[in-house]
């Protein structure tokens, strides 16, 4: 039985999402939500993507959105399936990527009454959301199709407001839940896509002379950038260095080390000199001007938090704060702007002593860094990093895992001309859902996609394998497998060696070909650098899938990785 209220209110609501410009959509399947899911997938003017499992779901389409900085929508059915988009909704909160999360709920009379499939849904989400409604029941009214369409329309144009973010929208459906598929395509005819107008924050007048006054009046100045995905800003922040003449500490996320622009004032190395007590002293600045997310780097972060004499300037354009040193002062500004504004303002300075001192040390740590090899065979993590870079095509992501893979980015990932976009889920840190995330990040790109991940992380969301499988993705796997939770090492937790390997290093001992080819995975364990170039190479020439493992020992690492710091430190101080 076809249902008419539902129709019309449905196709009304999915109309008004693509108005304000949702194209695409991620599909949970489920029953109370087969109106939906009919209507995304008939509707001429949707792709719709099929995720089976809600929490990996969620994560790609994170990566949609992440890749495309535009809103994705979300769709699963009632009960525990909304539970399980939670964890990408928080990193999607954190990380400021628009999403619209549409759970489909039973009717008000079946809550709370024992009904199979029924949770309370209403503000599941709690603060990780911008904006929730529980929608009315399906009417095919005037009124009731006008307001269901400003509901969609309004949830996108709030996710997609600054800060960007996931908005809920929890739909109540009563059966029959079979809408008129004969309807879309009447009413889809005169749909108008509306243009995104983004709204900027500008700086007032009085605070930027203070930041011209504190700027013209510091020798040693550093500008330091966090995750910002914005190409008016590099320009921007570049012409500023030059002008300054201060160093850029550039994260691997600020994609600042990687493009064909001048490098000359980045400062790529900035995490390994820091780790040197000593070097603080004389490259410590008297200003910071931040822009983007906190970085990666620790080392930078003890810096500015255990230095509060630091005048630290937080550029932030989408009215956030986001300082754990908890003593800069807050700028709200489109941060290309202020950039602009600062170069026109402040005075043309001559590059320092200081400023060629930093330089010159980051010089020397990246001529020892790329060189990593603790012993001919040894398959050392570090130098994954630094064969990698010499392979990857000129155009290409790099999807980067957390706890080790984003660090050993940070450290061995250097300065480079190729046009290389690297992203990860930085938002709220965790290592669930990185598989799914990088293969939104492929969906929604037609350049290849490289994804570096650790065992425990893998392990997360092998579920997440299913999606380039049956969406025919194309993601290429450097899985290092150091058989357990290799960051814990490098804390103080490792010195309670009695129960250190049951709580933290947790080894798994799981032999990852079954599950490659449980996907339809190209799979190689690699046991030589000879063997990882080659295959690299060969998977960079195939689609699909692959998988390269490569195995590597946490036991070890710690102490030689260190050892070999120091030496590289201790030379570069005899040369200075």
């Amino acid at each position: 039985m076809k249902n008419k209220n539902l129709s019309d209110y449905v196709i009304a609501f999915v109309n008004g999402l693509i108005t304000k410009g949702i194209s695409e959509v991620v599909i949970s399947p489920g029953s109370r939500s087969t109106p939906l899911a009919i209507t995304f997938a008939e509707h001429p003017k949707i792709h719709t993507y099929i995720n089976i499992d809600e929490r990996s779901a969620g994560f790609f389409a994170l990566g949609l959105a992440k890749k495309q900085r535009k809103p994705i929508a979300l769709l699963c059915t009632s009960g525990t399936a909304a539970a399980n988009y939670y964890p990408a909704i928080i990193e999607a909160h954190y990380s400021r990527i628009p999403l619209v999360i549409l759970t489909a709920d039973r009717p008000h009379e079946l809550r709370d009454i024992g009904a199979p499939q029924a949770i309370n849904q209403i503000h599941l989400y709690s603060n990780y959301v911008k904006w929730f409604v529980d929608c009315a029941l399906p009417e095919s009214s005037q009124t009731m199709l006008l307001y269901i369409k400003n509901i969609a329309q309004r949830a996108v144009q709030t996710a997609n407001e600054n800060p960007k973010g996931p908005v809920h929208i929890n739909l109540p459906f009563r059966e029959p839940l079979l809408p008129d598929l004969s309807k879309i395509h009447q009413l889809q005819k005169s749909l108008h896509i509306e243009p995104v107008v983004e709204t900027k924050k500008l700086v007032e007048h009085e605070q930027i002379e203070r930041i011209v006054d504190e700027i013209d009046s510091s020798e040693k100045g550093l500008i330091v950038c966090g995750e910002l995905h914005n190409k008016e800003f590099r320009e921007q922040v570049l012409a500023l260095a030059e002008k300054l003449k201060f160093p850029i500490l550039a994260d691997p996320l600020s994609n600042l080390r990687f493009g064909e622009h001048s490098k000359h004032y980045i400062i790529d190395c900035y995490d390994s000199i820091l780790k040197t007590m000593e070097k603080k002293a004389y490259l410590k600045p008297d200003v910071v001007l931040r822009f983007g997310a906190m970085p990666v780097s620790k080392p930078l972060f003890l810096l500015l938090r255990d230095h509060p004499e630091i005048k630290q300037i937080v550029v932030d354009g989408d009215g956030g704060y986001r300082d754990p040193t908890l003593s800069a002062e807050h700028v709200h500004s489109d941060e290309a702007y202020l950039c602009e504004m600062l170069i026109k303002k402040c005075k043309d300075k001559q590059e320092t002593s200081w400023c060629k001192k930093w330089k010159q040390v980051n010089n020397l740590f990246r001529e020892y860094l790329s060189t990593p090899v603790i012993e001919e065979d040894s398959l050392f993590e570090g130098t994954v990093y630094v064969e990698l870079q010499k392979l990857l095509p000129d155009r290409c992501n790099v999807f980067v895992g957390n706890s080790m893979p984003i660090r050993d980015v940070d450290t061995f990932f250097h300065n480079s001309d190729k046009n290389i976009t690297v992203y990860a889920n930085r938002g709220a840190n965790g290592i669930d859902g990185v598989v799914s995330t990088a293969l939104g990040v492929s969906a929604a790109s037609h350049e290849k996609t490289i994804l570096i991940i650790g065992d425990l992380s893998f392990y997360h969301d092998l579920n997440g394998l299913l999606a380039a499988k049956q969406n025919k993705l194309n993601l290429t796997v450097l899985l290092i497998n150091n058989n357990g939770g290799g960051i814990f090492s490098f804390l103080p937790q490792a010195d309670e060696k009695t129960h250190f390997e049951q709580l933290f290093g947790t080894p798994t001992n799981l032999d990852f070909q079954y599950a490659a080819s449980l996907y339809s995975a190209h799979y190689k364990k690699i046991s030589t650098w000879e063997e990882f170039r080659s295959e690299f190479q060969f998977c960079m020439n195939r689609d699909g899938l692959n998988i390269i493992e490569i195995p590597t020992n946490r036991h070890t690492r710690v102490n030689e990785q260190r050892k070999w710091l120091r030496s590289v430190s201790w030379e570069i101080e005899r040369m200075l």
